[in-house]
């Protein structure tokens, strides 16, 4: 079970950095030991067991931070037991990988004896082991952040994290929802998006395509895209705007100013998306 120990976000935020550095020098630390076993080249015996006890020292660390930042993530509605899974696996891990840096330092003490090669072997075995039971606590680890979203927005204590964690979700379901064919609620998560995000020029051009495609309004997204001046030195946001606006235009049956826009928009941006676009338009109703 979780046991509580507080939560320190200053200590908790160096979570992933730490667990990164245990992963990548016990996985060396272990393929080299195995390597070594063979008696070439001679350095790598050393090397091995100083990537072991280094990574060994980093799972640790990670424990620890880890402890600190499990406070907000399992209040979070549903992840308690994943929480603890991840934490019980992780904990493991680091027992595991600190019997695999005692024999290391053993083997060490006692490298001139003849003892020393199943020391070595003895290190090889169980630092396999530990990493099977390593790569379990990242697998739970990634499904908590990757799944869940849990440390996603919260890690940093920074309040605007958590906007863009309210913004990624509002956006995702949105999409999920229009490709299940529920577009109404599709437009009620992107009118959200909108009504939090005003100054977002991003979400604004999602607003205004959610009610071209969602509600089927090209009134009201031509009345959206209006109110929206992208910035100048920025094509992509420039592109998309003056698209929609076409394509707005076009669902309203103005399709002569439809093709004005996107000539406009070619002069001013040449695009071939956009080229392709117009041509398109060009080809379905001749050139005004």
């Amino acid at each position: 079970m979780i046991r509580d120990r507080g939560y320190n976000a200053a200590v908790g935020a160096f979570h992933p950095e730490v667990v990164h550095f245990a992963i990548a020098l016990l996985i060396l630390g272990v393929a080299c030991r195995a390597l070594s076993l063979f008696g070439w080249p001679r350095f790598l015996s050393q090397f091995a067991a100083t990537l072991l006890i280094l990574g060994t020292l980093a799972a640790v660390a990670a424990v620890y931070t880890g402890d600190a930042a499990h406070g907000p993530i399992e209040q979070m509605p549903g992840l308690r037991p994943i929480v603890t899974e991840h934490e019980e696996w992780g904990e493991r891990a680091r027992n595991i990988f600190l019997v695999v840096a005692l024999i290391e330092l053993a083997a060490l003490a006692f490298r001139r004896s003849s003892t020393v090669k199943y020391l070595l072997i003895a290190s090889t075995v169980v630092g396999v082991v530990g990493l099977a039971v390593l790569y379990e606590a990242g697998e739970h680890g990634g499904e908590i952040v990757y799944a869940y979203a849990g440390g996603v927005g919260t890690r940093s204590g920074d309040p605007s994290d958590v906007s863009h964690l309210l913004l990624a979700g509002l956006y995702q379901q949105a999409l999920a929802d229009r490709k299940a064919g529920k577009p109404a609620e599709a437009a009620t998560l992107v009118d959200l998006a909108a009504r939090r995000f005003p100054d977002n020029v991003d979400v604004q051009l999602m607003h205004a395509e959610s009610l071209l495609l969602d509600r089927k309004d090209p009134a009201g997204a031509l009345a959206a895209l209006r109110a929206i001046a992208p910035p100048a030195g920025n094509r992509p946001l420039r592109i998309r705007h003056g698209m929609l606006m076409a394509d707005a235009l076009e669902a309203s049956g103005q399709h002569a100013e439809a093709i004005s826009t996107l000539e406009q928009l070619v002069a001013a941006v040449p695009s071939p998306r956009v080229q392709q676009r117009l041509d398109a338009l060009k080809g379905k109703g001749g050139k005004p």
